[in-house]
């Protein structure tokens, strides 16, 4: 099981490589709108939703078979499910070998700190840990 998750974490890792840029029609006429935000065309004579010639073949939407294989999806590239985390609390629940801890950025320093604390005593990975000053 285990390297099945392994070898299909490497294969999302070599398909979002491959993955193009999906641009939002017409981003490059409007300053506020960029390309990072797709959305779908739904004009009645949008030339990309009907996918004509030249306007289709130039830029591609999003489709089915752009996705992740289904037993990796929403996963950390670590392999370990994200759970955020605002209090200890929460930390009770978990299971280390297979969650990992990500600590909210509303938690102040003092309760991150103890967080961080309990949450390597119980052995979680936390992603994004204080950096020491």
């Amino acid at each position: 099981m285990e390297m099945t998750i392994k070898r299909l974490l490497a294969v999302r890792r070599r398909q979002k490589s491959r993955m193009p840029e999906f641009k939002r029609w017409c981003w490059n006429r409007k300053l506020r709108l960029r390309y990072k935000s797709w959305r779908k065309p739904r004009g009645l004579d949008n030339k990309l939703r009907k996918r004509y010639g030249g306007k289709w073949s130039q830029r591609v939407t999003v489709n089915v078979g752009f996705g992740s294989p289904k037993a990796v999806k929403y996963l950390h590239p670590s392999g370990f499910k994200d759970v955020l985390v605002h209090n200890l609390k929460e930390l009770e629940g978990l299971n280390p070998k297979e969650h990992a801890v990500r600590i909210s950025s509303r938690v102040g320093l003092k309760k991150r700190l103890e967080i961080e604390e309990k949450a390597k005593e119980l052995g979680f990975k936390v992603l994004n840990p204080t950096h020491s000053r």
